[in-house]
């Protein structure tokens, strides 16, 4: 049975995010890692961030259907167990897993996606940049076009996967997929639009995750000292 918490220690808890930067990382490991950390997590298990990028690949949705990737040649397709059809993950893009326990934080998970939502508006909107949703396609478009990505699972009430936000890096791995299930969808990046530098864009993210899901306390894993 999971510990229960007197509510001051579940208030702290609730108010804590740890964030680890894991860089450049292959996308297998990564992934099985999350599946482990929410597998063994209770309800003194502190929620987490992961920031990380991926060499190139193509992951596939639980419902993807093959006849969205076209033509991937080189690049390895992972069948995996979030939500969405196909995307492409690749250096000088932003992959976060917010790691939460969103029962915890009495977060609903349509309410959840909206805030990650928000928090990569906020981001673009301080490099003078619109982001907008457009009904019935999670992820964030500017004109049109899809700038960030957006695939989760929840188990027990916690979340892994997370959004994958383009910043600077090669798009055209993006034409050899229906990105997200839709034929010809076109797709961009932040440097499309304005100056910006990685690990700029990670910080700022970062932040307005943290202030729309309500994270008073942000720690870095590396050093234990508070993040900005």
């Amino acid at each position: 049975m999971s510990p229960q918490l007197p509510s001051n220690a579940a208030d702290a808890l609730t108010a804590r995010l740890l964030v680890r930067r894991l860089g450049l990382a292959e996308y297998e490991p990564v992934w099985h890692d999350m599946q482990a950390f929410t597998d063994r997590r209770d309800a003194v298990t502190g929620d987490e961030v992961w920031l990380v990028q991926h060499p190139p690949v193509f992951t596939q949705g639980q419902a993807g259907k093959a006849e969205h990737v076209l033509a991937p040649g080189d690049i390895p397709v992972i069948q995996v167990d979030r939500g969405g059809q196909v995307t492409y993950h690749g250096p000088g893009q932003i992959v976060a897993y917010p790691l939460i326990d969103i029962r915890r934080k009495d977060i609903g998970v349509r309410d959840f996606v909206c805030r990650i939502e928000e928090a990569i508006i906020l981001t673009l909107a301080g490099y003078g940049v619109r982001g907008e949703r457009i009904e019935g396609a999670p992820g964030i478009y500017v004109n049109g076009d899809k700038i960030a990505s957006l695939g989760l699972r929840v188990r027990r009430g916690c979340t892994f996967h997370g959004l994958a936000f383009n910043i600077d890096m090669d798009l055209e791995p993006f034409q050899r997929i229906n990105p997200c299930g839709f034929a010809g969808l076109r797709v961009t990046q932040l440097t499309a639009f304005a100056e910006a530098a990685l690990e700029e864009v990670e910080e700022r993210l970062l932040r307005n995750l943290a202030e729309q899901l309500r994270y008073s306390d942000v720690f870095a894993a590396d050093t234990g000292e508070g993040a900005p």
